[in-house]
């Protein structure tokens, strides 16, 4: 599966979220680190959806860049 990732950068760090899984967040000194642990938090939480019987969203959620005139 593949899903989308938001990453933000926050005062101290960064933050990364899925919007097709609610709840999955991770957070991480770098871009990589973030990315890399969100990946983990990934898998964690379809494993734990499954152990508890739940339905695992399938990716829907599309991404894109609109430029805009500064």
């Amino acid at each position: 599966m593949r899903y989308a990732i938001v990453i933000e950068k926050s005062q101290n760090n960064y933050a990364a979220y899925v919007p097709d899984l609610p709840g999955c967040v991770a957070t991480g000194d770098s871009v990589a680190e973030a990315e890399q642990l969100i990946r983990e938090a990934i898998e964690f939480h379809i494993e734990g959806l499954r152990e508890e019987g739940l339905e695992v969203p399938q990716p829907s959620s599309k991404v894109e860049y609109v430029e805009v005139a500064a």
